[in-house]
């Protein structure tokens, strides 16, 4: 028998009815043939209530026990789920992540995979059942509840399905595949049929919100077949594999906006050597993530640093600079513009074609929206903007590289 992993998300499993669905498809998976480990999110909606709950306790409350909160959304869904396979009459078995010891590291709210032991799921699948595991947590070596950030229930179901060699992982969400841009900005927008790891690791890390992040860093790492897909249809969605030939014909595949960053201008900073390490150095104690950077030309001995962060890190940011920077050197000002949208194109075949750059900026400039920032990779340019023209840019982009053709 083969083993696969279907993750489901909160939308999939937001009322009675749809944990009822999903166990009848869990119920088709098996019937098929196929060993199934089931990943499950909290209900649509859960996370935010728990925050919310939290908040109105304590305006900041400790990493740790909002983990302790948080991780309770995922469990009262595997027990749900486990109920409504119950009474289709198939075995199964819900697991909190520590239970099956998906091992992390210590960083609250945030924290990664190390290992998972396997041993206990294993045993389970061979006497039959369909085996229940809480996406988003996991447990540290000191047996803290650790939740591993937004999204994570996708880190956990690639993950799960690497640990496992599984033959695949489905990952069902409320959209059906990965399109070449938001369908709620440009109805136009294409899916795709399949995508390469590198480029779904560009757009997940530019502001696609199909997959998160490190799901397709686990995907690329072990070399899990994802397959996203909804959970509302049984249509084929898009499968995130190995790139090939083929990829390489398409200049650009995908555009995407993220408006959830904010830009930190360090003005009239002391050209010498150090303090830009000193600076990002602390930055990186406070576990923030920063992404472009930009260092203004010296004049008189005095430079310009702009960085952009997570838009959520930006308060903790400014709090670090102003504390360990400002305070002990001879800085002029410091000024965080969280009214910023990075505009990214992402192709695999801008390895091979040239002049995107080029057709990306005039068709920007065409529209009359300025460009703040730049950055690129092998396979993608980014650049940053007001936020007021994020749609605008992304239709603008989507039609210049003729994507819904």
């Amino acid at each position: 028998m083969s083993l696969i992993v279907q993750k489901y998300g909160g939308t999939s499993v937001g009322s009675p009815e749809r944990i009822r669905a999903v166990a009848e498809r869990v119920g088709e998976a098996q019937s098929a043939g196929h060993q199934v480990v089931v990943v499950v999110s909290a209900m649509s909606g859960e996370t935010d209530r728990l925050i919310k709950l939290a908040r109105q306790v304590s305006p900041y409350p400790s990493d740790r026990e909002l983990d302790m909160l948080l991780a309770t959304g995922e469990q009262a869904s595997i027990a749900l789920l486990a109920m409504a396979l119950h009474e289709r009459g198939l075995e199964a078995k819900s697991f909190a992540a520590h239970q099956v010891r998906i091992v992390t590291d210590s960083v609250h709210t945030r924290a990664r995979i190390l290992h998972i032991e396997d041993q206990r799921i294993r045993q389970e699948l061979e006497r039959g059942r369909v085996v229940i595991v809480a996406g988003f947590q996991g447990v540290d070596e000191n047996q803290e509840i650790t939740t591993l950030g937004r999204g994570g229930s996708d880190t956990s179901g690639v993950a799960l399905a690497a640990a496992l060699k599984a033959e695949y992982c489905e990952i069902f969400t409320d959209v059906d595949g990965v399109y070449t841009a938001d369908p709620r900005i440009v109805p136009e927008a294409k899916k795709m049929q399949s995508i390469s790891y590198d480029e779904m690791l560009e757009l997940a890390g530019l502001g696609a919100k199909v997959l998160q992040i490190r799901s397709v860093e686990f995907a690329m790492k072990y070399g899990v077949r994802v397959h996203v897909r909804s959970s509302m249809n049984h249509e084929e969605g898009t499968w995130v594999l190995k790139e090939d030939a083929s990829m390489e014909k398409v200049m650009v595949r995908g555009v995407t906006s993220n408006t959830n960053e904010a830009k930190i201008i360090i003005k009239g900073v002391p050209d010498k050597p150090g303090l830009a390490a000193l600076i990002f150095g602390e930055i990186a104690k406070a576990n923030i993530s920063v992404d472009m950077i930009v260092q203004n030309v010296s004049e008189d001995g005095k430079t310009d640093i702009t960085f952009t962060v997570p838009k959520t890190d930006s308060h903790k940011a400014m709090e670090v600079i102003n504390d360990k920077i400002v305070s002990e050197h001879d800085v002029a000002a410091v000024k965080c513009d969280d009214k910023i949208a990075k505009l990214s194109v992402v192709g695999v075949g801008m390895r091979s074609h040239s002049g995107i750059a080029a057709q990306m900026f005039q068709a920007l400039a065409a529209v009359g929206i300025n460009i703040m920032m730049i950055s690129t990779s092998e396979i993608a340019i980014s650049c940053v903007i007001d936020v007021k023209f994020s749609e605008l840019g992304v239709r603008v982009l989507h039609e210049t590289f003729e994507l819904g053709k």
